[in-house]
């Protein structure tokens, strides 16, 4: 099973972002997505922002990620 983690963009040079996933910064391939923006909600997979989401469902999925010990 694959899983799609939420992250939040903190830099963007050209097609790639800088995300911060629950604290731990990586790089992922932005452009799948237009418009990308410094402090969206992406959702990550397999290194490339695959969805925008509002921030209140990002928080939510952190919530649950960490309720399953996926992230710290």
């Amino acid at each position: 099973m694959c899983l799609a983690i939420p992250g939040k963009v903190l830099e963007i040079n050209g097609d790639k972002g800088l995300i911060d996933i629950s604290g731990m910064k990586v790089e992922t391939f932005l452009n799948l997505l237009e418009d990308v923006k410094i402090g969206d909600y992406i959702l990550i997979h397999a290194g490339f922002a695959i969805e925008r989401l509002p921030e209140e469902e990002a928080m939510e999925r952190f919530k649950l990620f960490k309720e399953m010990e996926i992230l710290g």
